[in-house]
């Protein structure tokens, strides 16, 4: 049913349980290198006509573009405790130069009165986020003052709160793209026995998925990388494979990833998603940087001494890193409540795949269409923005 909308037949829940938690102060990231399985020749010359491809269906939901919706279906979770964080108020800022040309990789600070509220980066279309009730010095102010910065041009303009909640800054001057788009995609993969029925489809989608970026017209500076991640007691917690700018390369560091592991329903996610955003060598300037998560359990929240995935997903915000978490088979309502928490701060969308057309997640009406299809629609529609400039 590619392209279709289905509504979703999953009952509705009632009253909100999730209570704010406070960030964990976390150890030492653990996550370790490791090496690509080794490529043979014939390997190394394969092309995405040597393998079959796979259909998987998978449905995707904007929270951001429903956001009453997305209000409506947080005030309704009864599920087990998240880390929840206050998104009531919401600002989308954007910032143009030129014509109304969105401007990515802008800094964005916002302020009430001395004291920052909010560092953000804005993503290809030129917006990001302003959540007030996420810092602690929101209360009693009335007006924001809201910095903009690239390339050492600066523009500074004032916002009332409780109006308008689209603000728009003009940003004349700023340096414009010179060449092709850097883009970095990392793929997050749970890697536990509870994936191992359906890992064998994942990975050749995700080779499909990264061939079909590879051959895009619009030829990006494309590298790929991934973050492999289990559980503690497992062989690891997480293992990192860096950018990769040899598509090849990458292809057989898919290849080798085995499901093993886990034992109990949560993983390591937050370890993991600390890992995505830190481990690996980011590009910064003007690059596009996109996560996809691939994961079927939520993160546990019973660790001590753990990463925090709220903590994570707003230094992705705050360093210009979008998050598309994908859900697999068998995510729980904690999971589904904090893949959509990922997706809003980030500016993602949350996709989930689909079992005998349907899908238990609470999320109303969502296209349909093939897994590998839509992940590179989305990634052209990332560069899109920039291709008009």
């Amino acid at each position: 049913a590619t392209g279709a909308t289905t509504t979703s037949t999953a009952a509705s829940s009632s009253v909100a349980a999730a209570e704010a938690m406070a960030a964990s102060t976390a150890p030492a990231s653990s996550a370790e290198a490791a090496t690509a399985a080794a490529a043979t020749t014939s390997a190394a010359s394969e092309s995405s006509a040597d393998w079959a491809p796979v259909s998987i269906s998978a449905g995707e939901v904007d929270d951001n573009d429903r956001w009453a919706e997305y209000l409506a279906y947080r005030q309704g979770y009864q599920g087990p405790p998240v880390h929840d964080l206050d998104v009531s108020e919401r600002y989308i800022i954007t910032v143009v130069g030129p014509g109304g040309l969105p401007i990515p990789n802008a800094t964005v600070r916002t302020f009430g009165g001395e004291a920052l509220l909010s560092e953000g980066r804005t993503y290809a279309n030129g917006q990001t986020l302003f959540f007030p009730r996420l810092s602690t010095d929101h209360a009693g102010v009335m007006r924001f003052n809201v910095t903009v910065e690239k390339g050492g041009v600066n523009q500074t303009a004032e916002f009332d709160r409780n109006g308008d909640s689209d603000w728009t800054i003009e940003l004349d001057g700023a340096p414009e793209r010179a060449g092709d788009v850097p883009l970095d995609v990392l793929f997050l993969l749970d890697a536990t026995g509870s994936m191992a029925d359906e890992i064998e489809q994942i990975k050749t989608t995700l080779l499909s998925i990264s061939t079909r970026i590879s051959d895009l017209p619009s030829q990006p500076e494309l590298r790929f990388g991934m973050v492999a991640y289990r559980d503690r007691g497992d062989e690891f917690v997480t293992r990192t494979y860096d950018f990769e700018a040899d598509t090849q390369t990458f292809l057989n560091s898919i290849r080798g990833v085995q499901a093993d592991g886990g034992g109990d329903e949560a993983e390591s996610l937050n370890e993991a998603l600390h890992a995505a955003v830190n481990g690996p060598e980011w590009r910064g300037g003007d690059a596009l940087r996109l996560v996809f998560l691939i994961a079927d359990a939520p993160p546990h929240l019973d660790y001590a001494q753990d990463y925090d995935y709220a903590v994570e997903m707003v230094e992705a915000s705050r360093r210009g890193i979008k998050v598309f978490p994908i859900a697999s088979s068998g995510l729980n309502t904690q999971g589904e409540y904090i893949f959509r928490q990922v997706a809003v701060h980030t500016m993602g969308r949350f996709l989930f795949i689909l079992y005998g057309g349907q899908t238990p997640h609470q999320v109303g009406q969502y296209s349909v269409e093939n897994l590998d299809d839509l992940v590179v629609k989305l990634v052209e529609e990332e560069l899109a923005h920039l291709a008009i400039q």
